[in-house]
């Protein structure tokens, strides 16, 4: 069973004069010497360094209180998440599947080996609690598989206690710097080690310049939220709070790009990828749904009157929901390894690289992207309107469940844009969301009084009272009722702040 936690350390240059005096650091009371530690790590990465190029690292590390397995994932600049596994002789699986999005059917291979001399100091608070871990690191790199050989260096590390201040790395760095010591120019060791031992041909190209045309843009957005989808795996497949929410969106994102700016992509050649986009959002999906249901049909029995509680309607929730999370729950983690999923992301990964770009792609991106986010609005209107000419019953809900959808489309094209056309393009993502949110609780509400049926026709051949199901149905009836009749004004403000753009 491997081990998280949160890594939060800066990494300094050094050179043999060793760590300077941290005992002026002000709320450390001890500096304690833990001795020389030594650690010999050897670092796994595909032929082309996937994980390398991603800023995730994959080791196998004797020596030291943590020996075992460690795979770091970035979180922000100086921040990982650490995940531990006990030694074993090759690579846990838990682990291999928290990278699969990157590595997929490439071999994870020992690029790198790190046999280091840790002159490790512990930096104490008057009460004896650990602040932070302080060392001199004396480095020696192999590269195993070619390169140029062996590289030598000193480094300073300083890693925070768990559930320290992050505060406090700033002031140990302000010690530092006085002491004349600078941070490194390297984000880890093994990206060092990688820049110093790697052949001259492996060196990657120049990063790209600023986005410049329609073309740019577009592709900018939609790499954006490739990367997110891949980014995001490890994090869905541990159950991470909001992973799964948050990668529906990337997918949802995506698809809408490649829709909204056909006029920069072809479509011929992204609609397939796009088919594929909407069956893994509707994976995503079931969990996500299945938990907004329950938790709005539990605020709902929470607002009933106990007398008017009939049943054991609480309980029936509750297996309903373990019933669909258990399920849906399986599904997701076989289809992130299945063979679609993965053939899914290399068809991305193809796609972005080499853009399937039509003429429009070219021009200046103002009015392409304008255009398009126009042209997506007007969709959306004509369904709003076609909804609020209907009467109220499964049509209109119909209706207004396309309304909502073609709206979510709209302020994904004017996130897009947003860096182009700026305020007319931000009042069009804060009036889609809006109308989004307002159509959600409407759509919500449909779902609900689907699921109470569902619920209750269960509930009446075990023989149970069914009234409070009829009771909440009616609950969401009114307030759908509700929403349709606070949507004509609605729509009339958000029309009138749709003509800026």
């Amino acid at each position: 069973m491997a081990d998280i936690k949160r890594e939060i350390e800066r990494k300094y240059e050094a050179d043999d004069a060793g760590l300077p005096d941290l005992s002026g650091v002000a709320g450390v009371a001890t500096v304690a010497d833990r001795g020389v530690v030594h650690l010999d790590a050897t670092y796994y990465d595909t032929a082309d360094e996937r994980l390398a190029a991603s800023g995730i690292t994959l080791r196998r590390r004797t020596g030291g209180s943590d020996a075992g397995w460690h795979l770091k994932l970035p979180v922000a600049p100086g921040e990982r998440e650490e995940i531990h596994a006990p030694l074993s002789d090759t690579v846990p699986g838990e682990l291999v599947s928290l990278v699969r999005s990157r590595v997929r059917d490439a071999e994870l291979l020992p690029l790198v080996r790190l046999r280091s001399a840790r002159d490790l100091r512990h930096l104490l608070a008057p009460d004896g609690t650990l602040l932070a871990e302080v060392s001199a690191d004396t480095v020696h790199a192999e590269r195993l598989g070619g390169g140029v050989g062996d590289a030598h260096w000193t480094e300073i590390e300083v890693e925070l206690a768990d559930g320290g201040d992050p505060a406090f790395l700033d002031t140990v760095d302000k010690r530092l710097r006085k002491a004349g010591v600078r941070p490194s120019a390297s984000p880890s060791k093994l990206a060092r080690a990688l820049a110093e031992t790697a052949p001259a041909k492996t060196r990657g190209p120049a990063p790209a310049g600023d986005p410049v045309s329609a073309g740019d843009h577009v592709l900018a957005y939609a790499r954006a939220q490739r990367d997110a989808l891949v980014a995001l795996d490890p994090a869905v497949r541990r159950d991470a709070p909001d992973a799964v929410h948050d990668m529906r969106v990337a997918t949802r994102r995506l698809r809408s790009a490649f829709k909204s700016f056909g006029a920069v992509l072809d479509r011929s050649v992204t609609d397939p990828a796009g088919d594929e986009l909407k069956w893994l959002a509707g994976v995503l999906g079931a969990d996500r749904d299945r938990e907004v249901l329950t938790e709005r049909l539990t605020a709902a029995l929470g607002e009933v009157p106990d007398d008017l509680v009939h049943g054991p309607f609480a309980e029936r929730l509750r297996h309903w929901s373990g019933a669909e999370h258990g399920g849906a729950r399986a599904r997701l983690l076989g289809v992130l390894d299945s063979r679609r999923h993965l053939a899914l992301l290399d068809t991305l990964d193809a796609l972005l690289t080499d853009p399937p770009l039509r003429k429009a792609a070219g021009k200046a991106p103002g009015e392409v992207l304008a255009k398009a986010v126009r042209k997506d609005f007007r969709k959306v209107s004509a369904l709003v309107e076609r909804a609020l000419s209907l009467d109220p019953g499964t049509e209109r809900d119909i209706a207004l469940h396309e309304a909502r959808k073609k709206a979510k489309r709209t302020r994904y094209a004017a996130e897009a844009a947003v860096p182009v056309l700026g305020k007319p393009a931000k009042s069009m993502v804060t009036s889609m969301k809006a109308l989004q949110s307002l159509l959600g609780e409407h759509q919500d509400g449909v779902m609900a009084r689907q699921a109470l049926r569902e619920l209750a026709a269960v509930a009446h051949a075990a023989g149970e009272d069914t009234f409070t199901h009829g009771l909440l149905h009616e609950r969401e009836r009114r307030r759908a009722a509700d929403v349709e009749a606070r949507l004509p004004a609605f729509w009339r403000g958000i029309e009138d702040a749709a003509t800026a753009l």
